[in-house]
């Protein structure tokens, strides 16, 4: 890709979508983990720790090209999308919860991605010369994240009408920017395309199955409340891919790395809605049994 795409275009992209994040955020948000400490945990233990296990399993399970391994990490150690909200609202999920979780991870994905994403490259592509994120990239990582969160927040605590007003707008942006970079590595990888979907397809479904049952049962069976497990499901269960397609094409300079999470963002949305509609079912099912 043109080299001015992928050192201004994407992580200025990138830096509008989490500036959008940070509109709605509040620093009451972060306290709140305080008033969920069960749910608010268990879901963080499985989003930082159990799913890039799960996923690095599932790699070797399916074989994966390095380029795409790297790749599969990379979306695994994201953190939740922003969408995690809005299909926790539809589907009876406490909402509250969602956005505590969303800053919380907004901010250790500084710190957890570029791990995950250097250990990842090391294994699978020790011997291929590939420098993954070093120092430098990893303060664009910051830069590029936690600093417009940080703005947004005190847009939203200044001038919280202002803030209100640019929500919309700003989503209606980064959604065009999403279908913008996918676009771009479609185009580029368009001679790839069909292997690259054959070779992710299977694993990024399942990956999503996977992400929504842990982000679900996990809370339960630690004590949380349907409502908490609903929330955790959505946030745990949808990836930032948004985030993962930026890092791979703009910090790693790898198109072939953005083919699972362009894959995911796009399945996820089905099996994310699948998933809730079996949750609510669910939870009018036992809500009309007898105590």
């Amino acid at each position: 890709m043109n080299s001015a795409l992928t050192s201004v275009f994407l992580p200025a992209a990138l830096a509008i979508i989490m500036f959008g994040l940070g509109l709605g955020l509040t620093v009451a948000d972060f306290r709140r983990v305080v008033v969920y400490p069960k749910a608010a945990f268990t879901a963080l233990a499985c989003q930082i720790v159990l799913l890039p296990l799960i996923c690095f399993g599932l790699v070797l399970v399916f074989g994966l090209a390095p380029g795409l391994a790297v790749g599969m990490m990379l979306l695994a150690a994201s953190p939740g999308g922003t969408s995690a909200n809005l299909y926790s609202h539809l589907f009876g999920g406490d909402v509250a919860l969602n956005v505590t979780l969303t800053a919380i991870n907004s901010v250790l994905a500084v710190f957890t991605l570029p791990l995950v994403t250097n250990l990842a490259i090391a294994h699978f592509q020790g011997g291929s010369g590939q420098v993954g994120l070093q120092f430098d990239k990893t303060a664009q990582v910051f830069l590029i994240v936690l600093i417009p969160v940080a703005i947004g927040m005190a847009v939203k605590a200044r001038f919280s009408a202002f803030a209100d007003w640019m929500e919309k707008p700003v989503k209606i942006l980064s959604a065009v920017i999403l279908l913008a970079v996918i676009a771009g590595a479609i185009v580029k990888e368009a001679a790839n395309l069909g292997d690259y979907i054959a070779s992710v397809g299977l694993i990024t479904l399942v990956f999503s199955v996977i992400s929504l049952t842990v982000g679900y049962w996990a809370p339960r069976l630690a004590g949380a409340d349907p409502r908490q497990a609903i929330a955790s499901c959505m946030e745990i269960g949808i990836h930032n891919s948004t985030l993962a397609i930026t890092v791979a094409i703009s910090l790693l300079g790898s198109t072939e790395a953005a083919v699972p999470a362009a894959v995911y963002g796009v399945l996820m949305f089905f099996t994310a809605a699948a998933a809730g509609a079996l949750l609510r079912r669910r939870a009018v099912r036992d809500a009309d049994v007898p105590v």
